[in-house]
């Protein structure tokens, strides 16, 4: 059991304890242990502390030598948004890819094997999934994390996916309530508004919540977004008739609520960190997330100040923090008795391939004339958009090492600008082009570079790893719902024909 340091009262302690910081390196900092000795209670983990599965076991292990209790958060969506398998790719495929397929059972069966992939290495707290309904095609961070654009397809997923994550006693947290899939600014950039009536709001954005709720889903995200039609001045994480008028009490939700990373320009700009994690608390929050970008000593310290002067100076009252603590320490005891359970073998046998077979299924593949599969080495002009801070641009993606894989001597060349089709076209030279595009009908570029490499070799390729938006031209395009590695390779293998 953790022995709290000495003199680190009982408001310091739940200051500590409704953190949820980051920080960077592959084993715990000396000021991280330090402060979980203190009575933090939370650590958020990123691709920057991910290495390998036996690293991060020992890393877990690591944190709870100092805190038993500690709750070891992740950012592990699948598909594009993975943690897990940064450097490499996802095995999973994300949710517009299991949305695609509609197969509930699919969906709670690649959960739960995401699950207990996480738990084997020692992470109990899931920032996922994503419940959005990307209502908005031109959405710019919200995209194929979302399962699609029907509110109805969406909940029976969310809830699937909350199911299947927690059956392998992993809490799920689902976000980003109350919904950031009808914006068209990337909250992490600055704060995006939702100007839609609360009827449709309330058909729309919070279904799937509602879902998440039904399913036992024990954490919620914030969004930072403005929804006037529920609150006309204070964005969604801080803001108290939607966190706790709606969410808490209309809705009926008693588990968690956790905040989107506070560094976040949609608060830090405005708000501040410090004010903005006040506002937070007060609002109904119980968990600060913040550690995207800032993850040091320094900045733990000032949010632990800010809470305890804050509740020193009435702003904040001492309750709503102690109730905002507590519900920390429940979640993390749900975590411990759901682990043994898993550990009991009460779910069965993880399916090593699931997440293979739903990309697989995923796919849509549309032929214009009858296809034979090439022999040769191709050329892959890969058309790569700027990459949203969400996903990152660690993360490999595209068709290109598979298909080297299968058609050895597969060359693949990244592109991008007005002039990308033609650039593309200099360097395959005779080679058949495989043309790789993520969301075409957001980047005009692509759908000129498209248009130049179809033009003048008709016999083109084409793999939409986005959104598949724009109606397909080619001879042979393939929509794969996403661009986790997975989706490449089952890509590659219809390409290439062998399945």
């Amino acid at each position: 059991m953790t022995t709290f340091a000495t003199g680190a009262d009982t408001l310091t302690r739940d200051a500590l304890t409704v953190l949820q910081p980051g920080f960077t390196g592959t084993t715990a900092p000396d000021w991280l242990l330090r402060r979980l000795g203190e009575g933090l209670a939370s650590v958020g983990l990123f691709g920057r502390n991910i290495a390998s599965p036996e690293q991060l076991t020992a890393l877990t292990a690591q944190l709870r030598a100092e805190h038993e209790d500690v709750l070891v958060a992740i950012d592990e969506e699948g598909g594009d948004v993975t943690r897990l398998e940064v450097r490499t790719g996802s095995s999973f495929p994300g949710n517009h890819a299991l949305g695609a397929v509609d197969d509930v059972d699919l969906t709670r069966e690649v959960a739960f094997a995401l699950g207990r992939r996480l738990a084997d290495c020692g992470v109990d707290f899931n920032w996922a999934p994503s419940a959005d309904v990307n209502s908005n095609p031109g959405n710019p961070v919200i995209g194929v994390r979302s399962f699609g654009a029907d509110p109805d397809l969406v909940a029976r997923h969310t809830a699937a996916y909350v199911t299947g994550l927690q059956a392998a006693g992993v809490a799920a947290c689902t976000k980003h309530f109350p919904g950031h899939g009808d914006t068209a600014v990337d909250s992490h950039l600055a704060l995006p508004r939702i100007d839609a009536e609360r009827s449709l709001v309330e058909s729309r954005e919070l279904a799937p919540f509602r879902a998440a709720i039904a399913a036992g889903s024990r954490g919620i995200m914030s969004a930072h977004i403005l929804v006037p039609a529920l609150d006309c001045d204070l964005p969604a994480t801080l803001s108290r008739p939607i966190l706790t008028d709606l969410l808490r009490r209309e809705l009926g939700y008693d588990g968690l609520i956790v905040t989107d990373g506070m560094e976040m320009r949609a608060i830090a700009g405005t708000y501040g960190i410090e004010h903005g994690s006040v506002l937070a608390l007060a609002a109904g929050a119980d968990a600060i997330c913040v550690g995207g970008g800032l993850a040091d000593d320094e900045t733990v310290r000032r949010l632990r100040d800010a809470l305890v002067a804050a509740v020193r100076s009435g702003e904040l009252p001492e309750e709503r923090l102690a109730d905002a603590a507590n519900r920390v320490r429940a979640l993390a005891r749900w975590t411990r008795s759901a682990a043994g359970a898993v550990r009991g073998g009460a779910d069965g046998p993880v399916s090593e391939d699931i997440g293979l077979v739903a990309a697989r299924r995923a796919l849509t593949v549309t032929r214009s004339e009858p296809y034979t599969p090439p022999t040769l080495p191709l050329y892959v002009a890969a058309f790569t958009p700027v990459a949203n801070i969400a996903v990152g641009d660690e993360t490999p993606w595209g068709v290109g090492a598979e298909l080297a894989r299968l058609l050895p001597g597969t060359e693949t060349g990244t592109f991008a600008g007005d002039s990308a089709g033609a650039s593309a076209l200099a360097v395959a030279g005779t080679r058949r082009i495989v043309a790789v595009v993520r969301d075409e009908h957001r980047h005009p570029w692509m759908t000129t570079a498209l248009d130049t490499l179809l033009t003048t070799r008709p016999d083109t390729i084409v793999v939409e790893m986005g959104i598949p938006q724009s109606l397909p031209r080619a001879c042979f395009h393939v929509a794969t719902h996403g661009a986790a590695r997975v989706c490449g390779r089952a890509a590659a293998e219809v390409i290439a024909g062998v399945r």
